[in-house]
């Protein structure tokens, strides 16, 4: 047996955080969402674009006294101005929610690379490109494209199937467990964490911290068993990696198992989701789509602008003066990519879904030194689960569009999403 002392510790001592400032999350009806927002409102979920559109009208950076304190730019050049202004703030906690993680933590963060300040951020996320590379993520396709084949060879003969459920949600699952030699029949698990990280903010801190447990308790036992038991996967190459001459640490090797466990999942989930639940609700693109799938490609992006899932959050890192807010040391600055990819400013028909459009540089894989290290593998992803499921299913509408519901928080798709199969 291989005994590496980094992974000897219990879970929760690996798994353990600082302890940083706390702040109590008021949910309920917001009362304008220019000085009280809130992105786990129930409406947010449902639709955010309306809110979103008005903001960027009357109030362009909206401001909450929720969570401790936070700012919601809505313009694509102030999601993008902060996206890449480091100086001021710090990525070392992403979600925002009832904890602000000490500063101590920074600059790896919890989570490396996403996590990570300059100039750790740097070689942290070279530690992660060659696994995304254009052709390793090329030489998966293969085995994406069967699987999403055997899922729709489950659906045959179905009349209603929920899309998000039975379909998209496995997609990510297999392909992230394979990358990290994780077991795939623990995909429910993984669904679990996601739920718990990322829908469950407005939990108490203690819950949050169980939960986080479990999670950490995990990930470490995958850990234990890759130091015992290597090969020729994400995991193992992590233990082994080196940085400045040393292994990395534990948390290191943890956290970023977690980012790959949980964003990479969910963000994929999301989008295949939303495309499905666009082209089911507009017939026309989808029937263009059916007869013109060289056009995928294309499209493709233009959901991703226009449903894109992700919203990031930064934290200020002293008192100062940001285009004419008073912003305090640890507010909360949410980047909705979101609402930057909607910005008339920014994009012609911003709020149309123009399934050809040609020029489309939207931020739906964020912006700045953290832009997604994975957006091949999610592209590639989404292209084959669209091109699998319009080949097999080129007929489809939504079954009943008030049983579709989207996912609260930073990470919006459709969770459940009837669709009515064979429909003409």
């Amino acid at each position: 047996m291989t005994v590496d002392d980094r992974f000897t510790a219990g879970p929760q001592e690996a798994s353990e955080v600082p302890e940083g400032t706390r702040s109590e999350i008021v949910t309920g009806p917001v009362s304008d969402w220019a000085t009280d927002f809130s992105h786990l409102e129930p409406e947010w979920a449902a639709d955010p674009y309306p809110i979103l559109d008005d903001l960027r009208e009357r109030c362009p950076i909206a401001r909450t006294e929720r969570f401790g304190g936070g700012w919601l730019p809505t313009r694509y050049a102030d999601v993008a101005a902060v996206a890449y202004d480091t100086e001021r703030f710090s990525s070392r906690a992403i979600i925002m929610g009832n904890v602000r993680p000490p500063r101590e933590l920074a600059p790896m963060g919890d989570s490396p690379p996403i996590s990570s300040d300059p100039p750790f951020h740097h070689h942290a996320r070279k530690l992660l490109l060659p696994a995304f590379t254009k052709s390793a993520v090329a030489r998966r396709e293969a085995a994406t494209r069967a699987y999403c084949h055997a899922l729709v060879d489950t659906l045959e003969g179905l009349p209603v199937v929920d899309a998000a459920r039975d379909y998209a949600q496995h997609i990510p699952v297999r392909v992230i467990a394979d990358m990290l030699g994780f077991p795939p029949e623990d995909g429910p698990r993984f669904r679990r964490f996601i739920e718990n990280v990322l829908e469950g903010v407005n939990k108490p801190a203690e819950e949050r911290t169980a939960a986080l447990d479990e999670l950490y308790d995990y990930l470490l036992d995958q850990i234990r068993d890759h130091v015992d038991h290597p090969r020729d996967d994400l995991t193992t190459y992590l233990v082994k990696a080196e940085l400045g001459g040393h292994k990395l640490e534990a948390a290191h090797v943890a956290g970023t198992m977690a980012l790959l466990l949980i964003a990479g999942i969910d963000t994929t989930w999301s989008a295949i989701g939303a495309s499905l639940w666009h082209l089911a609700r507009t017939p026309a693109d989808r029937e263009r789509l059916v007869a013109e799938p060289e056009l995928l490609p294309t499209a493709m992006e233009e959901l991703l602008r226009a449903y894109a899932p992700v919203t990031m959050a930064r934290l200020v890192k002293e008192d100062m003066t940001w285009n004419g807010v008073r912003m305090r040391a640890d507010d909360w600055v949410l980047l909705s990519f979101p609402s930057g990819n909607r910005d008339p400013a920014q994009f012609e028909r911003a709020g149309e879904v123009v399934i050809d459009r040609e020029a489309n540089r939207h931020a739906a894989f964020g912006l700045g030194i953290h832009r997604c290290v994975g957006s091949h593998l999610a592209r590639m992803e989404l292209r084959v689960a669209l091109e699998v499921w319009l080949a097999r299913i080129p007929s489809f509408e939504l079954a009943d569009p008030a049983a579709v519901t989207w996912s609260t928080g930073q990470v919006r798709g459709p969770r459940t999403l009837p669709l009515r199969l064979g429909a003409r």
